[in-house]
């Protein structure tokens, strides 16, 4: 008989939706941000009565939502990790802590970078400096479009970033040369990733298409995809969770972008007799709503999410554990556009919770990854506190 005491556990990212500031929040300028309680204010209150009733509200104060919840259990998560980048926050969840930041570049990247990048793709480069990619876009796609020269930008994260109009550098050849920029970015520039962003349009009304792809670093060791993967059980990515592990673990992708395509194949792979672990991301809390500091559209996008969840519910067998979280906070009413150093919430729930049970502040994001390894009964997770015993199983 196995040992295992879950079939399946389904973690769903909601990316960038911190939940107040961490204790070491000051130390990356990020006092006072909090991500889903600020939105929450910045609207007049929150409508989520699915997440209410797993918990939502008794995390923090969220105005709209009620302080307790009905079933489930909840709480939140420090990171532990050195950063505060997509990257780092996604390996932390699957049990890899990153003791070093990734490098990043606020004053663009340096000649040692740029030199041989544009040597090996015959090109020279525009931009080379912090940016949003919307603005960098309309500020240097003309020039980019008479020149035929790629745009290079990053931001406050560890990406070098390629932007370039499909009808000037083809979407396969913009992927070849962030290929060439990741074979560069290694040592001391090994940047988390790099980020095709393909666009289309004219000058004034340029749009960035869906065939963006991340070419991320490898994670340094395994992770709980790797070791539930060569245990012969299935681990189903959805959205760009593919893009950030590169692939390391994988054995199912559906790489689509948008929150309501990513529950629907979500809900794809729930639907199949499958055992193992379903990881999605919800891409757009962050690159849409946060980066953007568009607190009313991130608001929308909470309740779409919310209304979908009676349908991932629905599909959960008794065998089944399902984990809502975050990556890092990307407070959408502050006065910058980058990511913050939050809490991220911890909604947990299988079908033999009725009662509320609160798992309080989890000192690692990692506590995630070492709870899975516990209930699916495999070994090799180093870092976290298994929660396990709280949630019954």
């Amino acid at each position: 008989m196995s040992l295992r005491r879950i079939d399946r556990a389904v973690i769903i990212i909601l990316d960038g939706a911190g939940i107040g500031e961490s204790p070491d929040a000051a130390d990356f300028g990020d006092i006072g941000t909090s991500t889903i309680p600020h939105v929450a204010e910045k609207v007049g209150g929150l409508n989520l009565p699915n997440m209410e009733e797993l918990g939502l509200g008794a995390i923090a104060h969220v105005k709209g939502l009620k302080p307790v919840g009905k079933r489930g259990a909840y709480g939140k998560m420090a990171e532990k990790s050195a950063g505060k980048d997509t990257t780092t926050g996604h390996w932390e969840i699957a049990g890899l802590i990153t003791e070093q930041k990734f490098p990043t570049y606020p004053q663009g990247f340096p000649d040692e970078v740029i030199r041989p990048f544009s040597d090996k793709i015959g090109r020279e480069i525009l931009g080379n400096y912090p940016a949003s990619g919307t603005a960098i876009i309309e500020d240097l796609g003309k020039e980019h479009m008479e020149s035929g020269k790629p745009i290079v930008y990053t931001s406050a994260d560890s990406v070098f970033q390629i932007a370039a109009h499909e009808e000037i550098i083809p979407v396969e050849k913009l992927y070849k040369y962030c290929k060439i920029a990741r074979k560069i970015l290694r040592g001391e520039h090994a940047v988390g990733r790099v980020i095709a962003r393909p666009f289309i349009g004219r000058p004034g009304n340029f749009i960035r298409t869906d065939r963006r792809h991340d070419f991320s670093l490898k994670p340094v060791g395994d992770t709980i995809l790797d070791i539930l993967s060569n245990s012969g059980l299935d681990v189903m990515a959805v959205g760009k969770t593919d893009d950030i592990f590169a692939n390391r673990g994988i054995t199912k992708t559906n790489h689509v972008i948008d929150n309501m395509d990513t529950v629907d194949g979500t809900l794809e792979f729930m639907a199949a007799p499958k055992k193992g672990l379903i990881f999605a991301n919800l891409v757009e809390f962050d690159m849409n709503y946060g980066h953007r500091n568009d607190p009313e559209g991130f608001a929308r996008a909470l309740k779409d999410f919310d209304d979908r969840l009676p349908e991932i519910i629905e599909l959960m067998t008794e065998r089944d554990l399902f984990i809502i979280t975050a990556d890092h906070g990307c407070d959408p009413t502050t006065a910058g556009t980058d990511h913050t150093r939050e809490y991220v919430p911890l909604l947990v729930y299988h079908h033999g919770l009725t009662e509320p049970v609160d798992l309080g502040i989890r000192k690692s994001f990692s506590d995630i990854a070492a709870t899975l390894a516990k209930l699916f009964a495999v070994e090799g997770i180093d870092n976290g506190d298994d929660f396990s015993g709280l949630l019954g199983l």
